[in-house]
């Protein structure tokens, strides 16, 4: 099974996780429970970002110091 979900993907999610947050209708327990909701996808994104980032300065790094023959270690590879 490959990875169906893009950084773009994320990007959308953030923001209608936004426009969820702004619904001025939402009081209450039903804002209480969307802000819970909020920060668990903050929580991952943040994790998924870091990770993204881990990976591309892997890249940079294989890119401009890394000869030919040596590879990366698996968990780096893109």
């Amino acid at each position: 099974m490959g990875i169906k979900n893009t950084l773009g993907d994320l990007n959308n999610y953030l923001f209608e996780q936004l426009e969820r947050l702004n619904d001025e209708d939402l009081k209450g327990e039903a804002l209480e429970e969307e802000i819970k909701r909020a920060k668990a996808i903050n929580d991952v994104a943040t994790n998924i970002i870091m990770n993204g980032n881990l990976i591309l300065q892997a890249q940079k790094f294989a890119d401009s110091k890394l000869d030919a023959d040596r590879k990366l270690p698996r968990l780096l590879e893109g």
